[in-house]
């Protein structure tokens, strides 16, 4: 009685802080002011500095036991199902067991789901970039999107020169994530809302793997770790790391990382994260236009200069050689989980950039 007595405590404790976090989260400027700027700013830091020195990722390997673990699970209780040997088990498997099984799995994704939105979470409901920057409204057009596209082709191939007349060289993982921090370090001084203080970026793990289920970076919530694919292509990853580095700060939303990676990177005196940040935008830019107009999409990647080209080709033929059968179901499963955070536009909500982009434009007057 007990023992039944705890468990229904237990279930009724949990769905009751269920239940508070989804109402604390329908208040954006309560999430702002009370978790993000408040709890997170400090509890982010902990995370950052309990973990941050460790030169290879724990979230990695938490990731790795997990997934042993759930496996383990499965094999267990398939074999015991379908074995011969395991007829006597499979006697005893009754229809209670069944389900009190299904309810200690049901109880440990809430417990999975409340350390999620504590940690890290709720950071999908707060205001935003935009709101701490007090952007305009603007209209998602086709001037305005050619208009940004049209400027970022400039950036695009203004810091390409520099690159190649100064002969500037990719740094070593190390080198590339202390000059992540020193982007931020640099654009603290004019966005002081996007402090960021003790490093934690790493090498993933699994890059190799990454290349053919598509990711090249991402933030594990749990140990405060941002990890880069570093398996990628070089120019690539110097705006990888600021983006997720902006996750650490508590920004969230796809479109908000890139808006605040982009800010880091190009506030910087680094040449190869601004080109990496320009180069990453135009694309999405780009893209957006093709939609309405693809002629002008067509003509303003013609005037790419030839080596930023050849950077886009190297990223294209990397995709192709790494293309496999599963990385168009990760991409659904991963589109599907930004859907149920506050992105409805799922995989696109990357490119929502592009509107923060040109409403800063029309703000401040430059990119």
């Amino acid at each position: 009685m007990r023992i039944l007595h705890r468990q229904k405590v237990l279930w009724i404790s949990t769905f009751l802080l269920i239940v508070y976090i989804k109402l604390f989260s329908l208040n954006r400027q309560r999430v702002e002011e009370l978790y993000t700027s408040k709890f997170y700013f400090f509890f982010s830091k902990i995370l950052r500095f309990l973990f941050g020195w460790i030169p290879f990722s724990i979230g990695d390997i938490l990731y790795l036991l997990a997934g042993c673990w759930l496996l383990w699970k499965i094999i267990k209780n398939v074999k015991y199902l379908f074995l011969p040997k395991a007829s006597t088990w499979k006697k005893k498997l009754n229809r209670k067991i069944i389900f009190q099984k299904c309810l200690r799995f049901i109880l440990l994704l809430f417990f999975i789901y409340i350390i999620f939105n504590i940690f890290w979470g709720l950071n999908y409901n707060r205001k935003g970039i935009a709101w701490q920057l007090q952007l305009p409204s603007i209209m998602y057009d086709t001037s305005n999107l050619t208009l940004m596209q049209n400027l970022l082709l400039q950036k695009v191939n203004e810091t390409k020169q520099v690159l190649i007349k100064q002969k500037i060289s990719y740094p070593n993982n190390r080198n590339l994530f202390a000059s992540a921090k020193t982007c931020y370090v640099d654009a603290q001084k004019k966005y002081p809302f996007i402090e960021y203080k003790i490093t934690s970026v790493k090498s993933s793990l699994y890059g190799r793997l990454g290349n053919y289920l598509g990711f090249t970076g991402y933030y594990n919530p749990f140990t405060g770790e941002a990890q880069v694919n570093t398996a990628v292509p070089k120019f690539l990853q110097p705006y990888i790391a600021t983006h997720e580095m902006a996750h650490q700060l508590g920004y969230a939303k796809e479109d908000e990382a890139n808006f605040v990676g982009y800010l880091a990177a190009v506030n910087s005196t680094d040449t190869l994260f601004q080109y990496s940040a320009y180069l990453d935008l135009f694309l999405y830019a780009n893209r957006e236009v093709y939609y309405f107009d693809s002629v002008s999409s067509r003509h303003s990647f013609d005037l790419l200069l030839p080596h930023v080209k050849k950077d886009i080709e190297e990223w294209r033929r990397f995709n192709i050689a790494h293309q496999s059968f599963i990385e168009p179901a990760i991409t659904w499963l991963y589109g599907k989980y930004l859907k149920l955070n506050q992105q409805p536009k799922g995989m696109r909500s990357y490119n929502e950039v592009i509107a923060m982009l040109i409403s800063y434009y029309k703000k401040f007057g430059k990119i």
